[in-house]
């Protein structure tokens, strides 16, 4: 019986980010034309003007925030780390509404800002 080769994969593996690339490039965009950092009411208007879920925009912001990407400054301005397990426990219905959001009245910003 003849040798068989394996078969080769010639693909990279490629990380794929947890979050919508699209909405984190507006919100960053946003962050560097006002430089302040953005609250629930600035992704509500975002939504509103372009057409886009807010559940959507904050899941983006929650996954960023999860990865280190974003901070979360809680009501008093300080940073407030967000886990995993406290996103996923936001998660009751498959998306994010607004009562889930209520304790997070704060503001977020790019990491470090």
């Amino acid at each position: 019986m003849p040798f068989k080769e394996k078969p080769v994969n010639h693909t990279q593996d490629i990380e794929i980010p947890k979050w919508d690339i699209a909405l984190a490039n507006l919100v960053r965009d946003v962050y560097a034309r006002d430089e302040v950092p953005l609250t629930l009411a600035d992704f509500r208007n975002l939504a509103g003007q372009y057409a886009i879920r807010f559940d959507d925009i904050m899941a983006t912001m929650f996954e960023m925030a999860v990865e280190g990407e974003w901070d979360y400054l809680n009501s008093a301005g300080d940073r407030q780390p967000i886990t995993r397990a406290e996103l996923e426990a936001l998660y009751v219905n498959g998306r994010l509404n607004e009562t889930d959001l209520r304790e997070y009245a704060g503001a977020w910003q790019p990491a470090g800002a």
